[in-house]
């Protein structure tokens, strides 16, 4: 058969239909158009929808073994930590109770050691809980406002503590409102005791030292080390003895000098505080001090001839 008489086309299954570039422009075209009328229109968005309610089952079927074993693994997390949390809170629950048995044993054995030596009880402190309002606006002291007043019963002087010591003094009453000066204050002074030696001194605020507190005239070879814990000492008649005021930051020993400078650290940190207590000062209850004697003038020496023949 000659090669003219061929038919060369291809069969129908086999021709080609648009160029690539041709598809590639239509399709460009048809998905612009798309987002425009979607933007515009809102064309697709049923058809979002409705897809979206269609795949909505296949989703939770798809995600069902994974959240289930997602919630497995916070069960037993969620189990491991109860059991520990109770393990936790039995072996302090058997500390607090040792704890209480010794405090019971020796408040008997206080109670009869000061019958035997015939003292008086210790005294009662009133204490009045308060909210802090703000913080005083100089940025040169520190002190803070709270909402209890003369109207309250506020004295001046009264101490303000919190759940982990002394915070500072009642410096200022209003009727409704005080101000508190926080140890933290250039102008704040306490006593302070350190219950390991039985040392007395006296505890100011960090001028030096901003944020914190400085021991003062303490000799430079005073028995002082990194980490003691000063409490109130109660010689004041103000703050009740026993009160945990701050701890020993840093000691330096100066040679030229006979005192040694010593950082403080309070215990109870002034920042983010919002309820305290207001403590009635120990001078209300204590009996008034006896006036002091006027010393005796001394005669005046008589003139020679004054006195009558």
């Amino acid at each position: 058969m000659p090669l003219g008489t061929l038919d060369r086309t291809p069969p129908p299954f086999f021709r080609q239909g648009p160029s690539a570039l041709t598809k590639l422009i239509f399709f460009s075209a048809l998905a612009v158009f798309l987002m425009v009328a979607d933007v515009r229109f809102q064309f697709v968005a049923p058809l979002r929808m409705g897809l979206a309610i269609v795949l909505l089952p296949v989703q939770r079927v798809l995600a069902a073994p994974i959240n289930l074993a997602e919630d497995g693994a916070d069960y037993m997390h969620g189990l491991r930590s109860a059991l520990e949390a109770e393990l936790q809170a039995r072996r302090e629950l058997a500390l607090l109770s040792a704890r209480v048995a010794r405090g019971d044993q020796l408040a008997v054995e206080n109670q009869r050691l000061r019958a035997l030596l015939d003292l008086k009880p210790a005294l009662s402190v009133r204490s009045l809980a308060a909210e802090v309002l703000y913080e005083a606006a100089d940025p040169y002291s520190r002190k803070l406002f709270i909402d209890r007043g003369l109207t309250q019963g506020i004295a001046l002087g009264s101490p303000v503590i919190n759940e982990t010591g002394v915070l500072g003094q009642v410096t200022r009453v209003y009727a409704l409102t005080s101000e508190v000066t926080l140890l933290t204050d250039k102008d704040a002074a306490i006593p302070v005791l350190n219950p390991r030696t039985q040392q007395r001194s006296a505890a100011f605020g960090g001028a030096g030292n901003p944020g914190g507190m400085e021991l003062r005239f303490t000799s430079a070879n005073a028995d002082v080390k990194v980490g003691d814990l000063l409490l109130t000492s109660g010689v004041d008649g103000v703050y009740p003895p026993g009160l945990a005021v701050a701890k020993v930051l840093t000691v330096e020993r100066r040679v030229e000098s006979g005192f040694a400078r010593i950082a403080l650290a309070p215990v109870a940190p002034s920042d983010n505080v919002h309820h305290v207590l207001v403590l009635q000062p120990l001078s209300v209850q204590m009996p008034p001090r006896p006036p002091a004697s006027p010393a005796a003038a001394p005669e005046k020496p008589k003139r020679p001839g004054s006195g009558r023949a």
